[in-house]
């Protein structure tokens, strides 16, 4: 019972290495071989070199079973199967030929046979295993001899019950490993997305309102200033989503984005059309609407070369709501030459409006320019929305 111990202060790795139960966990019920090996030195044992050999190799196949016994793929090799028979035979002829002492290598047969043998095939070689001590034992000692067959079968059992739940309890903590694995997978692709709307929307505007007040700094000195004092509002706000996506707390609304988005536009001289209609939206689907409005803004602002941006949400009907970022710019052209249709943020948006029940289309428009169109339930679902309805930032990818 000790196998399945836990000191507290050590990692999973030293609990594993340690405290599981191996081949070692098995070699100190070879002391139950003790009374048989006295006899061969106290001249109790008829042949005694017959006798010797017999518990050499008695001991010798114990061992070579016990420590097989504990990986799947050397369990069940027909090597570790053999050894076990011959174990069985080996054990019976001791215990026929002596009885006395010798009878306890059958419960020692029955650890064996326990360590080595699982469900379904344990039932019936255990029967097998418990019969045969029983009929050894009385052949040599009467009726009384039934105590070695149950000692025997008992042991057979409980040494598999044992070690079946010490796989189990094995096999659980590697997949609560793997679990934890994932999820820090997932949050640092979240992190990284996150990381990389708000730093490529920011960026993007502080270099254009930079250029505009260094266009307006000779002729305009008061609209040089307001473009400075617009780059020093993003460039706090930017910080202060930064802090809030580090420690997964970022929710914007929509209509933040909106207003950012026509600001962002404007300083680029892209005329912005906004248009919102429909009925008030959840949350969760408004911050995933706003990292779509901010993903498409910033690539019109940085790639289109246009002259007018047209923003629309909209209701589509039934219970999901549409929103398009459309402009009359080149990047189309630009990417079908490049071969690339949308960057790392469009593709990541994909992913996220995806897990949330949404999609996420972009691409040239009818006539010119790019359209950016997303689809999304009213209420979006998934864990997406969980997440988002937690208060822990955008969702997971």
């Amino acid at each position: 019972m000790a196998w399945l111990g836990k000191t507290r202060g050590t990692s999973c790795e030293t609990f594993r290495d340690e405290r599981s139960p191996n081949g070692f966990s098995l070699l100190p019920w070879l002391l139950m071989g003790m009374g048989a090996f006295s006899n061969l030195f106290q001249g109790e044992t008829p042949e005694p070199w017959i006798g010797g050999l017999g518990l050499l190799t008695f001991n010798s196949l114990y061992v070579y079973v016990s420590f097989r016994s504990f990986m799947k793929e050397t369990r069940e090799a027909t090597s570790t199967r053999v050894a076990l028979a011959l174990l069985g035979l080996v054990t019976c002829a001791l215990a026929l030929a002596y009885g006395g002492n010798w009878l306890l290598f059958f419960p020692l047969l029955g650890l064996a046979t326990g360590a080595a043998v699982r469900m379904p095939q344990l039932r019936p070689i255990g029967l097998v295993v418990g019969v045969l001590a029983g009929g050894a034992s009385v052949f040599h000692d009467g009726w009384g001899g039934l105590d070695i067959a149950y000692a025997t079968w008992i042991s057979t059992m409980v040494t598999a019950a044992i070690l079946s739940l010490s796989e189990a309890v094995r096999q659980l903590r590697t997949a609560r490993e793997e679990l934890a694995r994932r999820a820090v997978e997932e949050e640092r692709l979240r992190f990284s997305r996150d990381l990389h709307d708000l730093l490529g929307h920011t960026l993007s505007v502080i270099v254009v309102k930079s250029e505009a007040a260094r266009r307006l700094a000779a002729g305009d000195v008061a609209a040089a200033q307001a473009q400075l004092n617009d780059i020093e509002a993003v460039g706090r706000q930017a910080l202060t989503e930064i802090r809030e996506a580090v420690t997964g707390y970022r929710q914007g609304t929509l209509r933040d984005e909106l207003d950012r988005a026509e600001s962002a536009l404007r300083a680029a001289g892209i005329e912005p059309v906004v248009r919102r209609s429909g009925p008030p939206l959840v949350p969760q689907t408004e911050a995933l609407l706003g990292w779509v409005v901010r993903e498409a803004v910033t690539n019109v602002v940085r790639h289109s070369g246009a002259a007018r941006c047209e923003i629309v949400v909209a209701d589509s009907g039934g219970e999901r709501v549409r929103l398009t970022v459309t402009d009359d710019g080149c990047g189309a052209e630009r990417a079908e030459r490049s071969g690339v249709v949308g960057g790392t943020g469009l593709k990541g948006l994909t992913e996220r409006l995806t897990t949330a029940g949404g999609t996420l289309t972009a691409g040239p428009g009818p006539r010119q320019g790019f359209v950016v169109t997303a689809e999304l339930p009213v209420e979006a679902r998934g864990l997406a929305a969980e997440r988002i309805e937690a208060g822990v930032g955008s969702p997971v990818g």
